[in-house]
C-alpha cells in the first residue's frame, strides 16, 4: 500500500498537519516516534495557547489533538522511530524500526528539537520541579514570580530568555561561562542595563540543588576553580536545541546547525517533502507557531498531491 501522506513527529506540528491531511480525505499515517507529544507533554502547564484561558496541561493538549486527528481518520503507528528514509525515487520509502517499510507520495517532517542539556547533577531529576528549558513556556508561573532566578547561557535566546523573566523574578543571574555576552550588541545592551539583572561571567553550573522544588544552583569559576552556590527558585537553561533531523541529512538540504531549509511554505528541496514545526524553526519555537507550521505543511502537500493527479 503506498500512503498519500506520511507525517514523522507527533508534536504540535505533526497533529495538526495530521487533522489537516485526514480533513481533506488524504488518510495520513502519522509516525509519533519515542516521545509521543513530543517535548510538551513535559511541560505541566501551557499558558500561552489559544483557547484555554486557565492553561492547560501539555500531555492533556496533546491527547485531544490526537483524538481530534484520529476522528478524521488519522492512522497512527506508535512507540516507532524512523531508522531509515530514502527519498531519491518519486515515491519514498521510509524504514521504522530497522525492519518496517512504508511508501509514501508525500512526506511530512515534523520531527521536532530537544533541549540541549547542562547533563549535571539533578538537572533532570528536578525538570518540572524548577528546571525548566522555555521561559515563555512557564516563566509566569506562580512558582517563580518574585523569586531569584538562574539562566544559563550567553546567546540572544539566554538574553530573551532573562529579560522577559525581569517581569516575574526578583533577581535574574544569568549565568555564562565567559566574561562577556554572545548575543548580539544590541540585545546584550539592553540586559544588561536592567537592574534586576546579575551576570555571573566566567562560570559553569555544576549541580543543580532541591528536593521537591529547585533551591539553588552550584557554580564554579572555571579560571580559579573556586565553587559557590546561587540561591534560586528556577533553573531556565537557554544554550541551544537540537533539531531531530540526524536521519535526514544527505536526503534533504539542512543548514550547518541541523535544521531543515525551507522555502516557499513548508516546501523543502525535495518535491513532495515539507517541513513543519522546530526542525525547521531556529527561532519562534511556540507551539502556536509549529501548530501553524503543520498547517501550512498539509495544505502544501494536499495542493502537490491534487497537482500529481491532474497531471495523470
Amino acid at each position: 500500500m503506498i500512503r498519500d501522506v506520511t507525517i514523522i513527529g507527533s508534536g504540535c506540528a505533526g497533529w495538526t498537519a495530521a487533522i489537516y491531511a485526514a480533513r481533506a480525505s488524504l488518510n495520513p499515517l502519522l509516525i509519533t516516534g519515542m516521545q509521543p507529544g513530543g517535548l510538551l507533554t513535559t511541560t505541566t502547564v501551557v499558558e500561552n495557547f489559544p483557547g484555554f484561558k486557565e492553561g492547560v496541561d501539555g500531555y492533556n493538549l496533546m491527547a485531544e489533538m490526537q483524538a481530534q486527528a484520529e476522528r478524521f481518520g488519522t492512522e497512527v503507528k506508535f512507540l516507532t522511530k524512523v531508522t531509515a528514509v530514502d527519498l531519491s525515487k518519486k515515491t519514498f520509502m521510509i524504514t521504522v524500526d530497522e525492519t518496517t517499510e512504508i511508501e509514501t507520495r508525500t512526506l511530512i517532517i515534523a520531527t521536532g528539537a530537544r533541549h540541549r542539556h547542562l547533563g549535571v547533577p539533578g538537572e533532570h531529576e528536578l525538570e518540572n520541579k524548577g528546571v525548566t528549558y522555555c521561559a515563555t513556556c512557564d516563566g509566569a508561573l506562580p512558582m517563580f514570580r518574585n523569586q531569584p532566578l538562574v539562566v544559563v547561557g550567553g546567546g540572544d535566546s539566554a538574553c530573551e530568555e532573562a529579560m522577559y523573566l525581569t517581569r516575574f523574578g526578583s533577581t535574574v543571574y544569568l549565568v555564562h561561562r565567559r566574561d562577556s555576552l554572545r548575543a548580539s550588541r544590541i540585545m546584550a545592551d539592553r540586559l544588561l542595563a536592567n537592574p534586576k539583572v546579575q551576570p555571573v561571567w566566567n562560570s559553569a553550573v555544576e549541580e543543580v540543588i532541591g528536593g521537591d522544588s529547585v533551591t539553588g544552583v552550584r557554580i564554579k569559576d572555571v579560571h580559579t576553580g573556586v565553587a559557590s552556590t546561587l540561591d534560586c527558585a528556577g533553573v531556565f537553561v537557554a544554550i541551544g536545541h537540537v533539531p531531530n533531523t540526524e536521519v535526514f541529512a544527505g536526503q534533504i538540504n539542512l543548514h550547518e546547525s541541523g535544521y531543515v531549509q525551507q522555502h516557499e511554505g513548508s516546501r523543502t528541496n525535495v518535491p513532495g517533502v515539507f517541513v513543519a514545526g522546530d526542525c525547521a524553526d531556529s527561532v519562534y519555537r511556540q507551539a502556536i507557531t509549529a501548530a501553524g507550521m503543520g498547517c501550512i505543511a498539509a495544505i502544501d502537500a494536499e495542493r502537490y498531491l491534487a497537482a500529481l493527479d491532474a497531471e495523470a
